[in-house]
């Protein structure tokens, strides 16, 4: 899943501070599926991420549109007030979830059949970080800054605990049940109308010169 988090510049410093009050973030959720087609514009993201191992690193991503990160379908989405995903699990963030998945291939995700290095969790942490592989995260990651070589902490274990559901009220923007099809499964149900009402017609037309 991958979080676009927003706060208003015009009230808040930065997002640190937008999160301790209540509606200082929104956040866009959209969940990724792997396909055999890569998605280009999450390369814009990708291929950086090599440069933020450690702690405190950042790193400069030339500009692109957001929106090439998003489903296609922006109309269909859950929305709710909920918390943020990492403590102090601030109850300030309005999310909005898309259920409609972006794919990202497997090349993206796992490591490349050729060119990959070897035993990713056993990999030091001076070692480059192979590009575009989203599954060497679990082992390149550390929590701990560039300067403390010695003994670098892994970034693991970090999911927070269970948080209360605070009578939350999830909202949907469509009807529940509600299929969206495709345009060629639309035009082939007006189609399937047409031709329907038709045969109907030859039907009723045929019977009624037999009976005279």
């Amino acid at each position: 899943q991958m979080h676009v988090v927003h706060f208003d510049a015009e009230r808040f410093a930065d997002a640190s501070a937008a999160q301790k009050h209540p509606g200082g973030l929104a956040v866009l959720g959209v969940l990724l599926e792997v396909g055999d087609d890569p998605h280009p514009a999450y390369d814009n993201i990708l291929r950086h991420l090599g440069s933020i191992r450690y702690a405190g690193q950042t790193v400069a991503i030339p500009s692109f549109s957001i929106q090439d990160l998003l489903p296609t379908h922006l109309d269909r989405y859950y929305r709710y007030n909920g918390s943020l995903t990492t403590p102090p699990c601030f109850q300030s963030v309005l999310w909005t979830l898309f259920p409609q998945p972006v794919r990202i291939s497997r090349a993206q995700v796992g490591p490349a059949l050729e060119g990959a290095p070897p035993g990713l969790a056993n990999t030091p942490p001076s070692a480059p970080l192979f590009p575009f592989q989203l599954e060497q995260l679990q082992g390149s990651l550390y929590s701990t800054e560039e300067a403390e070589l010695e003994e670098p902490q892994l970034l693991v274990d970090n999911f927070r605990a269970p948080q209360e559901l605070n009578q939350r009220l999830v909202l949907s923007s469509f009807a529940r049940g509600e299929q969206r099809g495709g345009k060629g499964e639309v035009i082939a149900i007006i189609f399937g109308a047409v031709a329907g009402c038709v045969g109907l017609f030859l039907a009723v037309h045929f019977g009624a010169k037999r009976i005279r």
